[in-house]
């Protein structure tokens, strides 16, 4: 690389570094300690969820009765939506609003609490940091802008760092120093040696976690993934967005049917499922629930950040929407959506992933590789790596630049002081 070029990009990578780092650090260590979320909260709450036994011959409740009860026992909340599992002994879920829900006994009525109340406080915690710096109100605009652009700060530092990373001779001696740790390092040696063995193996990594982050934070950003794969653009940012679907407008004075009936429709077009949720109309005036934003607080039966989205400000008459997720699936994130007709139960539309147009499958393969949900627990293990990692990427950049702007004073020792040999005639008049 040219010299001149390269101690350009070095100047604008260390400014750059110094003006967005502690903002990085911030979101790198909120996102390794978010990274495991819900297999941590599904851990801590599973006696929440348990449903004991009840007494045999106890008629199980219609799911209108688990949501009177919901509604019952929660005045305040507006039900939004319900969750069914095939486990006998699990509870229903019945969500009210962003974030929150509670767990309906099918059979006795009993409405429980979430558990893991500690757990998901820290977690909120962490994911308002993580989004926009936990401000509020008004501020709140203000963090998610400032987040925003330190994500993309650090995209760029990722790949300016590449370039003075790149090694002039392709040697194994020549390239050693950056590619693993050296033992009795101390000092700028130890922390040039982390910074850039951190930065070539987390790289690739945090280089897909921000450019996913900037697909998320921009609209500009999911448009330009629309664009680019030849598709227009949704009207809605959230890749899982999808238009309501009318249905023939029924005879006068035609009632819904119980939504037993409903999803009992749907489990015959699901092959094996792990859940089954309907997403719930709000009431006439009240408009809509509105999605929750990628990233939120997920829902059981949802993966994390999915949004929803309610069909407020339709006219007419519309299709139950269910959300099925199905145990055999592929990618690990995909569900597939059923649009029901409640006057008769007639399956009217079935979308899944497949279906899904290619600006559509990239745009949440993006959502999803941001928290390495797209692979599993395996793919969040290497989210939550290569994020911890960045913190130490912060850390060492401004060892670095401290050492290189406020040099170390040498401290010279005093010289031992010399003491002079006795005359030779005294010496021997001692001797004798």
């Amino acid at each position: 690389m040219n010299p001149k070029l390269r101690s350009v990009l070095f100047w604008i990578h260390l400014v750059s570094g110094l003006v967005v780092g502690l903002v990085v650090a911030v979101m790198s260590f909120t996102g390794a300690a978010i990274a495991f979320e819900s297999q941590i909260i599904d851990w801590a709450d599973r006696d929440a969820r348990h449903a004991a036994p009840a007494a045999q011959g106890t008629p199980r409740l219609t799911l209108e009765e688990m949501i009177a009860k919901a509604k019952e026992a929660k005045p305040a909340a507006q039900p939004s939506g319900v969750t069914v599992s095939p486990e006998a002994d699990r509870m229903v879920t019945v969500a009210l609003g962003r974030g929150a829900a509670v767990y309906v006994h099918p059979y006795t009525g009993e409405v429980r609490e979430q558990g893991a109340q500690g757990w998901r406080a820290f977690f909120h915690t962490m994911e308002e940091l993580h989004r926009w710096l936990a401000a509020s109100g008004d501020n709140r605009a203000v963090g998610k802008a400032v987040t925003g652009v330190s994500n993309l700060a650090f995209l760029f530092l990722g790949i300016t760092g590449l370039f003075l990373w790149w090694p002039r001779k392709w040697t194994l001696r020549s390239m050693r120093p950056t590619l693993w740790f050296r033992r009795g390092l101390k000092g700028k040696a130890r922390d040039f040696n982390w910074h850039n063995v951190i930065g070539f193996w987390s790289l690739p990594v945090l280089v897909v976690l921000t450019a996913s982050g900037a697909v998320i934070s921009y609209r500009w950003a999911s448009n330009l993934i629309f664009t680019l794969t030849g598709n227009e653009p949704p009207t809605a940012q959230g890749p899982m967005a999808a238009a309501p679907v009318p249905v023939p407008t029924p005879a006068p004075g035609t009632k819904p049917q119980p939504l037993d009936a409903q999803f009992a429709a749907v489990m015959k077009q699901a092959n094996a499922w792990e859940t089954i949720t309907l997403r719930l109309a709000p009431p006439p005036g009240a408009g809509g629930q509105g999605g929750r934003g990628e990233g939120a607080p997920r829902g059981e039966g949802a993966p994390r950040g999915e949004g929803r989205g309610g069909p407020g400000g339709a006219k007419g008459p519309q299709a139950s929407a269910f959300t099925v997720r199905e145990q055999e699936r592929w990618p690990l994130f995909a569900t597939n959506t059923v649009s029901v007709d409640p006057f008769t139960t007639q399956p009217l539309k079935t979308e899944t992933y497949a279906d899904f147009n290619s600006g559509r499958k990239v745009r949440t393969w993006l959502r999803f590789l941001h928290t390495g949900e797209a692979f599993g627990w395996l793919g969040q293990l290497i989210a939550a790596l290569a994020s911890f990692g960045a913190v130490f990427l912060v850390y060492t950049g401004y060892a670095l630049s401290w050492r290189r702007f406020v040099p170390r004073r040498r401290v010279q020792a005093p010289a031992a002081p010399t003491v002079a040999a006795p005359p030779a005639a005294e010496s021997e008049t001692h001797a004798a």
